[in-house]
């Protein structure tokens, strides 16, 4: 029974890294909401949504592996959040001819698959970072 009990609670801190995260990504954006954006159909936002969840749940999977505790866990989450929040903001500042999150909003797809890469990429060498 305790696979299963720590399977269960591993999903559940996933879940609430996940919305959290996703919570402090939508404050991070001052041009629009995530959610309204994905509800009239932005695919771009969409898919930097999408790379944001795979990116924190790649850094997730890679703490399980390496955690002793949940708590671990957590805040080897916590700290995945943080780093992709780094990531997402480099990204913008690195894009001087545009601004990312403008690109988002008009539903530019190509920014929006960029953001994706940047978030898993990102997240695959933080979680390869965990010890």
């Amino acid at each position: 029974m305790g696979p299963f009990l720590a399977t269960l609670g591993y999903f559940a801190i996933a879940i609430v890294v996940v919305i959290v995260g996703l919570v402090i990504f939508e404050w991070m954006t001052r041009q629009y909401k995530d959610w309204e954006e994905v509800k009239q159909g932005n695919q771009a936002v969409a898919m930097s949504i999408s790379g944001k969840i795979i990116g924190i749940c790649i850094v997730l999977a890679f703490a399980i592996y390496h955690s002793f505790t949940v708590w671990d866990t957590l805040i080897w989450g916590a700290y995945g959040v943080f780093l992709q929040m780094i990531a997402y903001m480099l990204f913008e500042l690195f894009t001087r001819k545009f601004s990312v999150e403008t690109k988002l909003k008009e539903n530019n797809t190509a920014v929006g698959i960029i953001s994706v890469g940047v978030s898993i990429g990102l997240a695959l060498v933080i979680g390869a970072s965990i010890t």
